[in-house]
């Protein structure tokens, strides 16, 4: 499988994901430029208006992007596209959206066999075994919190250590603990602004400048780089 799940896709001073147009033109090179883009985790947003502004971000990069809610067959969309691209908002809605048109077997299926997933925020959430790790408030039922899992581990987006001075409500780390604390064996990758991880095979690797702080359990957290091996996040 080929994975690029990025944490976030505004940066203060930067085009729409433009601190990651470099990522995503290196993993995408080479493949047919006819990419779905699956616009669902818009809330407030129209539909439209939020392919436009990925069709935007991917045009320069030579990639073709359709929106998926303009297709009379999602399924088959997805099935005739050779690269899946999902952004971020509500992660919720996402899922509960996604599971009502039938497409998590079909994406799961497609990306199995080697047709790169480009995620960001709530569509990195979803590649995810569940959406437990996700920040955003449960807006509707997605009716089941398991997800694609086409990773083992789970990710946590915008990932902030610490709080801002005078939030006095419990941080990031603490609220993963708490999620260590009912799955002790589920390795949690933050994932700071500006990051990324990218998948290929058995392989994991942080893009980005930053560090990654990982949680498992009752274990320490750990603060790994660009340098470090991210491939024992695959490991069942």
């Amino acid at each position: 499988m080929r994975l690029l799940l990025l944490s976030n896709s505004q940066t203060e001073g930067l085009r729409y994901l433009e601190h990651a147009s470099e990522h995503i033109r290196d993993f995408l090179a080479g493949v047919r430029p006819n990419a779905v883009f699956i616009p669902y985790a818009a809330a407030t947003k129209p539909y439209g208006d939020y392919v436009a502004q990925v069709q935007g971000a991917f045009s320069p990069l030579g990639i073709d992007v359709a929106g998926l809610h303009e297709f009379p067959d999602p399924i088959a969309a997805v099935r005739d596209a050779s690269i899946i691209i999902v952004g971020g908002g509500n992660t919720w809605k996402l899922l509960r959206d996604v599971r009502a048109a039938g497409l998590l077997p079909a994406i799961r299926d497609r990306v199995t066999a080697g047709v790169p997933y480009v995620g960001w925020s709530a569509g990195s959430n979803l590649a995810c075994p569940t959406l437990m790790t996700t920040n955003d408030m449960p807006i509707c039922d997605p009716l089941g919190f398991e997800a694609l899992g086409l990773v083992p581990f789970q990710i946590n987006p915008h990932y902030l250590h610490g709080n801002p001075p005078g939030f006095r409500g419990e941080t990031r780390e603490e609220r993963i603990a708490e999620f260590g604390v009912l799955q002790p064996k589920v390795w949690v990758a933050g994932l700071r602004e500006g990051t990324g991880l990218r998948i290929e095979g058995s392989q994991a690797r942080l893009l980005g400048s930053a560090t990654c702080r990982v949680f498992r359990g009752a274990l320490p957290p750990r603060e790994l780089g660009a340098d470090d091996a991210f491939d024992f996040l695959l490991e069942a």
